[in-house]
């Protein structure tokens, strides 16, 4: 019921992980191959820990701008599903055309598929928010801090494994979310991670349900308070990029999270940039920005990566 899924297509606790002993070549696409290595998530399990596929993607030499490595690395987040079963049959964390725009970058990519998703026991990032049938409402309070927690823990056992591979760049890091994984990126680039230099939120949000209240997410001002937490300690320069028809949260509540983080920012005195880009309409639905409307997304975020020298 949360948030749509790109099917195709960070929290203060202890984290461990490790690379699996034998990591699997799993054919991507005529031009990719993923890599999957399993890393361990501390706790993240209904009996303690839990191990969790991450998928890399390394440029070849063929690529343009590949060269031979190190490379700087994307860390992809990706979306939440709204039902069970739906995120249980996630098998691509990221969609294949947005790790080609990478490669085309020089960067490698890696995506996990968090605890609670592929078939994988336990779901952790669960908000509480509830819509009634008929669309007359959201039930309960929906605690978004809560889920970017949960998924944080995941992204950060990935960074962790990543940090102790010689083919990455350590020093160069992006994280990049759609959705659920949006609102991951923006929490985990408040905590200042080693590494990491920037951030990328597509659509970043939680709470949306297009079938039952299309527009309208459940307390978005539950998420504005959400944000502006993120923005007290958030150092790093970011770039937000959402459509003016997505069906999860509409075109005005992602501009006053944006603008709650900023605020929050510049009270606690950090010194960054969270800039904000509005996409036109994206035919049938602008959550689907990152897949489908690449027209729009890319040239601000080619320009904002130049601008930071990333």
């Amino acid at each position: 019921m949360n948030h749509h899924l790109i099917a195709l297509c960070l929290t203060a606790f202890s984290l461990a992980s490790h690379p699996s002993a034998a990591a699997q070549t799993t054919p991507a696409a005529n031009d990719l191959q993923a890599e999957i290595v399993t890393v361990s998530v501390r706790g993240a399990g209904l009996l303690g820990d839990t191990d969790m596929p991450v998928h890399v993607f390394k440029p070849t030499l063929t690529q343009p701008n590949a060269g031979a490595g190190p490379w700087p690395v994307v860390i992809f987040s990706h979306g939440r599903a709204g039902t069970p079963v739906e995120r249980a049959q996630l098998k691509n964390p990221v969609a294949f055309g947005h790790v080609r725009y990478w490669h085309s970058k020089g960067y490698a990519v890696i995506a996990a598929i968090r605890p609670g998703y592929g078939g994988s026991a336990g779901d952790a990032e669960a908000s509480g928010a509830r819509f009634t049938d008929g669309g007359s409402g959201c039930s309960g309070t929906p605690d978004y801090n809560k889920t970017a927690q949960a998924a944080t823990k995941a992204v950060r056992a990935a960074h962790d494994w990543l940090r102790e591979q010689a083919w990455a760049n350590k020093d160069r890091i992006l994280l990049v979310g759609q959705s659920v994984g949006g609102l991951t990126t923006v929490a985990a680039c408040s905590q200042d991670w080693p590494g990491v230099i920037g951030c990328v939120n597509f659509a970043g949000g939680a709470g949306g349900d297009p079938a039952r209240s299309p527009g309208k997410s459940c307390g978005p001002e539950k998420m504005q308070e959400t944000m502006a937490t993120f923005g007290k300690t958030t150092p790093l320069p970011s770039l937000w990029l959402y459509s003016e028809n997505d069906l999860y949260w509409g075109a005005e509540a992602p501009k006053q999270w944006h603008k709650a983080h900023v605020e929050a920012a510049t009270a606690a005195g950090q010194i960054t940039t969270a800039e904000f880009f509005a996409a036109p309409p994206v035919d049938p639905d602008g959550h689907r920005l990152l897949l489908i409307g690449g027209r729009f997304w890319s040239p601000p975020l080619n320009a904002w990566l130049k601008k930071n020298g990333f």
